[in-house]
């Protein structure tokens, strides 16, 4: 099973090469896929998302953190609460994760760092973002300070997400 990529390549997301991921494809894709489902008071793109987290760490993981959500870019955008309930959805997330991570130069599993950068602004997207929550989301931590969330069109998310993607990896090189 394959799907056509933005840059036109076939690429097969259960069964992923190193070779075929592209940043152009990762960074188009996920400016155009638009967290929470879709149920914010805006559009916000998973780029945006990323380029909140991957500024909010610390420089060693700061790749990591604008890559953390890059197997989106194939599989989309599951809601966090609905993922347990898709069979095996997790064991080829994680090992398209691990794929991108390895095209990229980075270790894997996710960071514990970039995992409550992620957290955190998650609370901030939800409290700026979305309607008072109905019930408890279950996280244990507070939304980061200092975080700014712009809704950005797909077109100015992807040149953002790329920006920093050029501005980090030259370094990790």
């Amino acid at each position: 099973m394959w799907i056509q990529t933005y840059t036109g390549k076939a690429f097969y997301p259960l069964s992923p090469k190193v070779e075929d991921v592209d940043i152009l494809d990762i960074a188009h894709a996920l400016s155009n896929i638009c967290r929470f489902t879709g149920h914010t008071n805006c559009f916000y793109s998973v780029a945006e998302h990323s380029v909140l987290v991957s500024n909010s760490v610390s420089p060693e993981v700061a790749l990591q953190g604008l890559l953390h959500d890059s197997s989106e870019a194939y599989l989309t955008d599951i809601a966090r609460p609905i993922k347990p309930f898709l069979t095996n959805y997790q064991t080829y997330e994680n090992k398209l994760l691990e794929i991108i991570f390895i095209r990229f130069g980075l270790n894997f599993p996710i960071s514990s760092e970039v995992k409550e950068a992620d957290n955190r602004i998650l609370l901030n997207e939800r409290n700026e973002l979305m309607k008072p929550p109905p019930m408890s989301w279950e996280l244990n931590c507070e939304p980061l300070s200092n975080i700014r969330i712009y809704g950005l069109s797909p077109r100015v998310a992807e040149n953002l997400f790329l920006s920093r993607f050029y501005e980090l990896y030259k370094w990790s090189k």
